[in-house]
């Protein structure tokens, strides 16, 4: 029980994933890699057998090296779009994902150990809202500036 929920379906595929909203001093921790030309969320599929609770806190130490606490579920966010690694590309994708607020420690200091799928190594970006980045999910750079108690849901479609 420890595969992803990645899922096929039809000539697409399914993904359930989690993503950590971790904000110090203003800025955000995202991710990227050697390939990509945007930054994304820390966090990474669900895997069966795990709560996403559970998802988020072992995606956030192994992409960061610290166990961190939840502090609230912030957004759901509904996303269909085309897959651009070797294993998706071009593949309709149906991502369900659930972000989560985490409790950031004081003397937080993150480290970088982990690879994307395609075996490109991955880095960790603190950045303002305010930065000119090409950032997923894009309504990060709206809504974290102020930031609710409420969930919110949003829905993205690239099928158009």
């Amino acid at each position: 029980m420890n595969k992803d929920m990645c899922v096929a379906c039809d000539e697409g595929l399914l993904n359930i994933r989690v993503g950590a909203i971790i904000m110090k001093d203003g800025k955000l921790l995202m991710v990227g890699n050697e390939r990509a030309d945007y930054l994304y969320s820390v966090g990474g599929r669900i895997k069966f057998g795990e709560t996403a609770e559970e998802a988020v806190v072992r995606e956030v130490f192994e992409e960061t090296g610290v166990k961190m606490e939840i502090d609230r579920l912030g957004f759901v966010h509904e996303n269909y779009f085309y897959g651009n690694v070797p294993s998706n590309r071009g593949k309709l994708i149906y991502e369900i994902s659930f972000y989560f607020y985490m409790k950031v420690p004081r003397d937080f200091a993150p480290v970088s150990e982990s690879f994307a799928e395609d075996d490109s190594r991955e880095h960790l970006s603190w950045v303002s809202l305010d930065e000119d980045v090409k950032m997923y999910p894009e309504f990060f750079r709206t809504e974290l500036k102020n930031p609710t108690n409420t969930v919110k849901h949003f829905i993205q479609d690239e099928r158009s």
